[in-house]
């Protein structure tokens, strides 16, 4: 997330002004479903095509970069997206991307699931707390209590290790804070806390 979209209100610079930041965050929190479609169905639309799942993923992933990368070509923004995002990879752009190296690199739901919920639902309440004007210390733990609390529903349905959520929830939170210029918190969000899990995995079977 640029230092822009701080300093400034998000709404005012969406494409389509407050229907465009709702879309936007409808968006967001839609992507919570892609674990359970990817679980649900990845196997069985992967195989029709030929494909194996995590060729799958891949082509999906490539895909959005060939789409991304002609937008940018001309310089467009669509319905939603932020007016810098014409001359950046979008939000939405690196949000997917993080998505996809999720199931390609912890495609298990125990660390899959958290993982993707802490960016589709974390993100966004994050975002309006910080819109509605909460200071930062009480932005961080509100965000990192609601965390705490999706990776337990994540132990208690996808046997997710307990003791993952009093790392990973203020893990997610930091992981969001960093201000870069060109790297969407989209990506951050995940690819970090993704980084860390691959790391504590081999240790993880042991336990």
């Amino acid at each position: 997330m640029s230092e822009q979209v701080e300093l400034t209100n998000p709404v005012e610079l969406s494409v389509g002004g407050m229907g465009g930041h709702i879309f936007r965050r409808t968006i967001h929190i839609g992507m919570s479903l892609l674990p359970w479609i990817y679980f649900e169905y990845g196997e069985s639309v992967s195989a029709k095509i030929g494909l194996t799942l995590p060729q799958f993923v891949s082509v999906v992933i490539f895909t959005l970069f060939v789409l991304e990368s002609l937008r940018l070509g001309f310089g467009i923004t669509i319905y939603g997206q932020r007016e810098y995002e014409a001359k950046q990879i979008s939000a939405l752009g690196w949000g997917a991307f993080g998505v996809g190296m999720v199931f390609l690199m912890a495609p298990t739901e125990a660390y899959a699931w958290p993982l993707i919920l802490s960016l589709s639902l974390g993100d966004p309440l994050l975002g309006e707390l910080r819109r509605r004007g909460m200071n930062s210390r009480d932005v961080i733990v509100t965000s990192v209590v609601f965390l705490f609390f999706v990776w337990l529903a994540c132990w208690y349905w996808f046997d997710t290790p307990f003791w993952l959520a009093f790392l990973f929830a203020p893990l997610c939170i930091a992981a969001e804070w960093p201000r870069l210029r060109y790297i969407d918190d989209n990506a951050t969000m995940v690819l970090i806390p993704l980084a860390v899990i691959l790391l504590f995995e081999p240790f993880l079977q042991l336990i």
